[in-house]
């Protein structure tokens, strides 16, 4: 019997969504996707050094001042990294605009432009690269002046029908709604364990904006992203496309079974569905009334932006060190006060402001907390190979 793995990837397109070069040979995904946590977290591997000393020299290369250095070294890393994804992937490669600039249109479409730029003087086709801008009325704004310019771009940290129809309307090219968050948020709320994976409320979020995309003929492409669990895989077999993470997608690959599909676009396209316009006041309308997706946008923003000061601090150290002016990891301590909101000695997840995969790095024992002592770990230690 087919594995669901191969199952799901005759009806969807199946993306890895990590860092790691190595997961992504495993796997072997048409496209894969990376986001500020993911190459953060890549980026402490040792086996990875040389691709950060790489970023690096090419930014030195660049500009003498620090600052300006470590700014260009962050872009370098994580087109260096989608060079190599597009080495063994088929197809594309999602690289993130700065979260910081996700309420500045100007500054996103800068951003998107430079990231191009050097993907191009590498060799790479512009048609291979996604570039990941958030869903906020900005961020939407600067992905359809790139979409003009033929710069593919992927609308990420997604939680709303709302969003998801100004992104079509703009003529993004991709989607990234983010089912796991959803459900994260309604547990909470609702003060729930569990949910059945049919009831999943992130798994009926993109089941409803893809009924809407299909029964109103739009070409935007719709990824889940964020999966919490097998089930709500299964439950959006069908979807365009599933960005899943590795481990996940070994979990797909040892399970057997049938996989019926749930999602269809010839049956979305027969449901009566009226379309809602879209301008900037009904688009800000919906979102103030949608508490879950104000929070978990805001949060997303914050914990990606978060990843990339850590990124920024890690490549700090290591050029330091590497100029042998100081000691990777010294300024752990200082680090550790920013992040250990309420002083207790230790960083949570949710003072981490949702950076998973950093976290979970950095989080050597386990424990659901780091300590200073892994956070000093994580910044220095990856990086002391070498020099």
């Amino acid at each position: 019997m087919t594995s669901m793995l191969e199952q799901l990837t005759t009806m969807t397109v199946a993306v890895c969504d990590t860092g790691d070069v190595n997961s992504i040979q495993q796997f072997q995904p048409r496209d894969a996707t990376t986001n500020p946590s993911l190459i953060t977290a890549a980026a402490q591997m040792p086996e990875y050094a040389d691709v950060v000393d790489g970023a690096l020299s090419w930014a030195a290369a660049q500009t003498t001042d620090e600052g300006k250095l470590i700014g260009l070294a962050v872009d370098r890393l994580a087109v260096e990294f989608g060079l190599r994804i597009l080495k063994i992937v088929p197809g594309r490669v999602s690289t993130e605009v700065d979260a910081r600039l996700s309420y500045d249109t100007d500054a996103s479409i800068a951003k998107g432009r430079a990231l191009i730029a050097q993907y191009e003087a590498a060799g790479a086709s512009r048609e291979r690269v996604l570039i990941k801008i958030a869903s906020t009325w900005e961020g939407i704004r600067a992905a359809e002046v790139l979409e003009k310019e033929g710069i593919r771009c992927n609308l990420t940290l997604l939680f709303g029908l709302h969003q998801a129809i100004a992104c079509a309307e703009a003529g993004a090219r991709l989607i990234s709604p983010f089912v796991g968050r959803i459900l994260d948020w309604y547990k909470k709320a609702e003060g729930r364990e569990s949910y059945p994976p049919a009831e999943d409320p992130g798994v009926l979020s993109v089941t409803k904006i893809y009924n809407y995309y299909k029964r109103h003929g739009y070409e935007t492409e719709i990824m889940g992203a964020s999966f919490r669990n097998l089930g709500e895989i299964i439950e959006l077999a069908g979807c365009d496309l599933l960005t899943i993470a590795p481990s996940l997608l070994a979990e797909l690959r040892a399970q057997e079974g049938t996989l019926v599909r749930k999602l269809d676009p010839a049956k979305a396209a027969t449901m009566d569905i009226p379309k809602t316009p879209m301008d900037e006041a009904a688009f800000r309308a919906a979102h103030a009334a949608d508490r879950m997706a104000t929070e978990k946008l805001d949060e997303g923003i914050a914990g990606f932006s978060k990843a990339l000061v850590a990124l920024e601090q890690l490549l700090l150290e290591r050029q330091r060190a590497r100029q042998h002016k100081a000691k990777a990891g010294t300024t752990a301590h200082d680090f550790f006060r920013a992040f250990d909101l309420d002083g207790d000695g230790f960083i949570t997840r949710e003072e981490w402001a949702g950076s998973t995969a950093v976290f979970e790095a950095l989080d050597h024992d386990h424990d659901g907390r780091v300590s200073p002592e892994e956070l000093a770990a994580g910044l220095g230690g990856a990086f002391v190979l070498g020099t």
